[in-house]
């Protein structure tokens, strides 16, 4: 792999969120349906706080992908769960770069006292199924016809792996 993965920060700002609003505006794998602010930003960061959260570098120092593990639910009874989001710009997919967001992220979060990663997909997002799959994660939930984009409705799905 020719990529690194550093910790991300505020310098990271603007090329995390152009990579967010490029999936925004092509894809299923970011909800929203309108780009967001560069201020959307502190929201991610806040989101991960105590948690890792990652970007992903080319050999030209360009930021071609993001990463965080954030808290999948804010009571005491699930802090053994973490959610992984992840947005890997479409000519950089399929190089290792999930992979090795998710194999670093195993290891934090089984230091962490972490014993379940979940993955929220939509059910138009086939590629992001397939990678989660893959991985060992397996389907363990979901909500039918809940979203649309695009005028198109699709369904959210959650998968799991225990770790």
């Amino acid at each position: 792999m020719n990529y690194i993965l550093e910790s991300m920060k505020t310098e990271h700002r603007l090329a995390v969120i152009d990579i967010f609003n490029y999936f925004v505006e092509n894809s299923y794998a970011a909800y929203m349906e309108n780009k967001v602010p560069y201020g959307f930003f502190n929201m991610f960061f806040d989101m991960s706080n105590g948690y890792p959260a990652k970007v992903a570098k080319n050999s030209h120092g360009d930021v071609v992908g993001f990463a965080l593990l954030h808290a999948y639910h804010s009571a005491e009874a699930f802090k053994r769960t973490a959610e992984l989001t992840y947005f890997i710009l479409p000519e950089h997919t399929g190089k290792g770069i999930g992979r090795a967001f998710l194999d670093l992220f195993t290891e934090e979060a089984r230091e962490k006292g972490i014993d379940h990663l979940l993955a929220s997909i939509s059910s138009l997002n086939e590629d992001s199924m397939r990678f989660h799959s893959k991985c060992g994660f397996e389907e363990c939930g979901r909500f039918k016809n809940i979203g649309r984009k695009f005028g198109n409705e699709f369904d959210v799905i959650w998968m799991q792996k225990s770790i």
